[in-house]
């Protein structure tokens, strides 16, 4: 990358819209849009000012718009950054980039403008990818964790782990310079209770990837259960819409149906799926296959039962048979309005089943909490980092591993070379996440994500 070079993209999505916003990143930004620019000399103007007039191309005039300049280094880029807000008419977007390139810009790849932020120190890299997740995020709970990570909060907590280990890693470096005297500099009880301190936040961070994944991406969420149970009509209920076809008539769900359900921040992506019973055709086999398969694939198994058909017998043999290690399963007892009182209490698994009507909506809010408990399992906590990035994940296991080796070679008296190695490894890792440690094929995957604009 050419940071003299001054790029341009689109910064709102492609389509008609009432405006689009145009920008400029780099050294000529500013003169650039002067030269086409058809009103203030903005050469002579402040930063952070706005400035109404016309883009021109000779005679012709393109639009009229409205100029924002950030001046170097109080932009998103510590570059020159001008934003052109103009009618968002694609012809018109179109050819005031073309101008604009005409001019002397480049074409900007995908994330480049977060890339020069990152290079030019604006942001480290983890809060460079916090950049992509936030505009990613599609539920409260994923932007919040994507606007504390943008926020440094992340960030703030490995440069604290690094620093820490950079100062004994120095005092074992000078012990090598001393290695004919055989003196001792950096204590050792000393660095194994620090070992001990950076690997437990090392270890709280990776167990915290589990409720960063499900606030990141969603929770895959199976209904399933024998058919008729009413496990389209709990769908449609959790849903609030009729999206599921309901039928008195045993196997109408043949295939899978997916819908997102955003409870207190968190998506679900519901799957109603075929019911579970000996197929009697192929179609509906291939729909019981095709459940088996999601089910393995899910993370919640929501599995729904008929309370007034069932037997203990059939119930005990489709827990047994569902039950798969890592996925967390809630059992649900649906048709209650068909029972009595009295029935209701001596229902099978009356402790562990959440007890519903679906079709009369009963004690679906509870069924919703339950949902989110199963999730969330009361961890998150608005000032706890999370992680969610598998990158960072693989990154931080990378250097527990290393703190793992370096403690037991302070154990076995290892020498102060081996001790420096494992340190410098355990750095490495921790500074691959923030960027520190960088290749250029790791920044063109990470960036390459990114859409143009930005």
């Amino acid at each position: 990358m050419n940071k003299e070079e001054t790029i341009v993209a689109l910064a709102t999505p492609n389509g008609t819209g009432a405006i689009g916003v145009i920008r400029l990143s780099g050294p000529d930004a500013i003169g650039i849009t002067n030269g086409v620019f058809k009103g203030k000399d903005l050469t002579k103007q402040e930063s952070h000012t706005i400035h109404f007039g016309q883009i021109v191309d000779g005679e012709l005039v393109l639009d009229e718009v409205l100029v924002s300049l950030f001046i170097a280094p109080r932009s998103y880029t510590r570059e020159n950054v001008v934003e052109i807000s103009c009618h968002g008419s694609n012809y018109i977007i179109e050819s005031i980039i073309k101008l604009l390139v005409k001019n002397g810009s480049r074409s900007a790849k995908p994330g480049e403008f977060t890339l020069r932020a990152f290079l030019n120190g604006q942001l480290d890299l983890s809060q460079a990818e916090a950049v992509a997740d936030l505009i990613a995020s599609n539920s409260k709970a994923s932007q919040q964790v994507a606007i504390q990570q943008l926020r440094g909060g992340f960030s703030n907590q490995l440069q604290t782990l690094r620093e820490q280990l950079v100062t004994f890693a120095s005092l074992v470096e000078l012990e090598l310079d001393f290695s004919e005297e055989d003196v001792e500099f950096a204590n050792r009880d000393q660095l194994k209770q620090l070992i001990h301190d950076i690997t437990k936040v090392i270890g709280q961070l990776i167990q915290s990837f589990e409720l960063g994944n499900v606030i990141k991406n969603g929770v895959n969420t199976v209904i399933a259960g024998r058919p008729n149970a009413g496990k389209s009509t709990l769908l449609n209920t959790l849903l609030n819409e009729e999206r599921a076809i309901v039928s008195h008539i045993p196997g109408t769900t043949r295939d899978t149906i997916e819908e997102v359900l955003n409870i207190q921040g968190i998506n679900f992506r519901l799957i109603d799926t075929a019911g579970l019973r000996e197929a009697t055709d192929t179609i509906e086999q291939i729909g019981v296959q095709r459940t088996m398969e999601k089910i393995s694939q899910s993370a919640l198994l929501i599995y729904v039962f008929d309370a007034s058909e069932i037997t203990i017998a059939e119930l005990n043999s489709d827990l047994e048979s569902l039950q798969k290690p890592g996925i967390t399963m809630l059992v649900v007892a649906n048709k209650a309005d068909l029972l009595t009182q009295e029935q209701l209490l001596t229902l099978p698994h009356t402790q562990s089943a959440i007890i519903i009507s679906a079709r009369e909506k009963r004690h679906i809010d509870e069924l919703k909490h339950k949902i989110y408990s199963a999730a969330v399992k009361d961890q998150l906590n608005g000032d706890e980092t999370l992680v969610t990035n598998v990158r960072h994940l693989e990154a931080l296991q990378k250097t527990e591993s290393a703190l793992i080796r370096l403690l037991e070679g302070v154990d076995n008296q290892v020498t102060s070379d081996f001790l420096a190695m494992d340190i410098k490894q355990a750095l490495h890792y921790l500074g691959e996440i923030t960027g520190a440690v960088t290749t250029d094929d790791l920044l063109d995957n990470i960036f390459s994500k990114f859409c143009i604009g930005k």
